[in-house]
């Protein structure tokens, strides 16, 4: 059984609505478990007992959730030499284009040695029943690959 873990920060809702839509795709696929996790709540141990990881953040300032920074800097330590090219996707909720919190977190990823496998969604703006979608999708994605072991 594949796990994916979905890590994300949502100050006005958005970004919520778009972690679940995630997990709703990634739980579509047979044989996943999906562990949907509040940035603040994400801990080493679940990031390093999943086989994926999907993370969400708001676009703050260019930049990424500090509530997400905040999972990263806990993490780091622990989890940098134990992590090595595990499956990433991104999904991001901005007011602008979002590319600023792309980079901040795929400069971390990095640094974690994490593997990018599939385009991330960004919402500019409202969050559409297309932009929902594009969220199933980018779930069942990661969970199909890590189901079939294919990353």
């Amino acid at each position: 059984m594949a796990r994916i873990l979905i890590v994300y920060h949502s100050q006005t809702g958005n970004t919520m609505k778009m972690a679940e839509a995630v997990a709703e795709g990634a739980r579509a696929v047979e044989g996943v478990e999906v562990i949907l996790k509040e940035a603040a709540q994400a801990t080493l141990e679940d990031l390093l007992t999943t086989d994926g990881l999907a993370l969400g953040t708001p676009e703050n300032f260019g930049y990424m959730s500090g509530m997400l920074k905040d999972f990263f800097d806990r993490t780091y330590p622990e989890a940098q030499d134990k992590v090595f090219r595990k499956p990433f996707v991104v999904f991001i909720s901005a007011g602008n284009d979002g590319t600023g919190a792309l980079n901040s977190i795929e400069r971390i990823a990095l640094g974690y040695k994490l593997k990018k496998v599939f385009e991330p969604v960004i919402a500019r703006g409202k969050i559409t029943a297309e932009i929902l979608e594009k969220c199933r999708e980018l779930g069942g994605t990661i969970a199909g690959g890590c189901q079939m072991r294919i990353y």
